[in-house]
């Protein structure tokens, strides 16, 4: 039998190692957390972690669902710290969702810019994991309790600030459908910031758009905005209103 090439060789570990991973689901991301040097750190003997758990894997299992249910402050802080002034200032709802928008941009690219940040690398981390949470039924259950913990917040977030400028759904939407809208929304483009790229901004000057600093995910917002929800003085006004006709 012909020996193989190193191409060759390379090609069939990798494809081995896909194999795997397609198997066994994404756990990388806590798996350079080796259990020996989390002992050694702390003092503690082999025997101590394997009287808890029957082998690393199962430390992994633990270590990931324990980093998706961190927090080091409430899902909406940051946007409330952001939005604060525009509110005390009278701002409307345009400027709440550029100022809201850029807060959530800067948060995220902490990720890469700011290693003192542990609110910001324990979101982008936790939200990596969730990603791959099909790994473990744990970590699948913990990934859902976090997001359905960060929805409810957010949703009384935006039925306040719905009701403060005089906004209410357009049916047949609900707050939570718009939340959870802006959830898939933002976590996209966190998922970007993680993946170390840029973030588009805008400087708008014309007279049929908001004027001003406008990141990607703010346009987005406004966008949003347009789609869910209309003045709450409108008349009755059904979605189908923008659909296109039925064929």
């Amino acid at each position: 039998m012909a020996r193989r090439s190193a191409e060759e060789t390379r090609t069939l570990i990798l494809e081995a190692g896909l194999q795997l991973l397609l198997e066994r689901g994404a756990t990388a991301g806590v798996q350079h957390v080796r259990l020996q040097e989390v002992l050694r750190s702390v003092g503690l003997t082999t025997g101590a972690a394997y009287r808890i758990w029957a082998d690393q894997d199962d430390f992994h299992r633990d270590l990931a669902v324990e980093m998706v249910g961190l927090r080091f402050a409430p899902p909406v802080a940051s946007a409330q710290g952001a939005i604060r002034a525009v509110l005390e200032g009278g701002g409307d709802l345009e400027e709440i969702a550029r100022v809201a928008a850029l807060d959530h941009v800067v948060y995220t690219s902490k990720f890469h810019l700011d290693p003192e940040s542990r609110d910001s690398h324990a979101f982008i981390t936790a939200l990596a994991l969730r990603t791959a949470a099909g790994a473990w039924p744990e970590l699948r259950d913990a990934s859902a309790e976090r997001h359905r913990g960060s929805i409810a917040a957010f949703e009384d977030l935006y039925a306040a600030l719905l009701t403060r400028y005089g906004r209410r759904m357009r049916s047949p939407f609900t707050v939570t459908d718009f939340t959870e809208a802006m959830a898939a929304l933002g976590e996209g483009f966190a998922i970007r910031a993680a993946e170390g790229l840029d973030h588009p901004t805008y400087e708008i000057t014309g007279d049929d758009a908001p004027r001003g600093s406008w990141t990607m995910f703010g346009i987005s917002i406004l966008g949003l905005v347009t789609a869910f929800t209309v003045p709450a003085n409108d008349a009755a006004t059904l979605y189908t209103e923008v659909r296109p006709p039925a064929a």
